[in-house]
């Protein structure tokens, strides 16, 4: 395979490799704060048969689908010149922004919400009156923990806590 040489005048371009990522951190657009998975597998019980890359995948998922949710809310901050989500004006709890702590919350429950729905995948026969309530539980959680991630959304922008369903 022969490539055909760049005139004379073409601009020199350099490959500066990408920095290689924090193991354990999904990094964020820099903006809105990473997500560290080892945080997310305490605060939302997740033991280890959730493996690594499926949380991975499951947070990168969150992550967009948060960012995305927010992407106006956070486009008027931003034109404001406010650089990032920890330095927008609001309450501390903790120590830190309540803004950081419900960011969090919608991107965790959204993941998670995401991972509870694979589980399905893996048996979905219930043997047992306990794997019925099992059952019973997976069909559930997912919705709660969307609820709670759009909750903490509409905490985040201002917005009232609404919830409908149609019968």
């Amino acid at each position: 395979m022969s490539f055909m040489a760049l005139p004379p005048w073409y601009p020199p371009t350099v490959m500066t490799p990408a920095p290689a990522p924090v193991p354990g951190i999904i990094e964020n657009d820099g903006w809105f704060p990473d997500i560290a998975l080892i945080e997310m597998r305490d605060a939302m019980r997740l033991d280890g048969t959730v493996t690594d890359a499926r949380l991975v995948q499951a947070v990168v998922d969150a992550v967009l689908h948060v960012n995305r949710e927010l992407a106006t809310w956070q486009a008027l901050h931003a034109q404001a010149g406010i650089a990032a989500l920890a330095e927008v004006p609001a309450t501390r709890i903790n120590r830190e922004s309540r803004l950081l702590a419900q960011y969090r919350r919608a991107v965790y429950s959204t993941a998670k919400a995401d991972l509870i729905e694979r589980y399905r995948d893996y048996d979905s026969t219930a043997t047992s009156l306990a794997d019925k309530k099992s059952m019973e539980w997976l069909d559930e959680a997912p919705g709660a923990q969307r609820r709670n991630a759009q909750w903490a959304i509409a905490d985040m922008v201002g917005r009232s806590h609404l919830t409908v369903e149609l019968i």
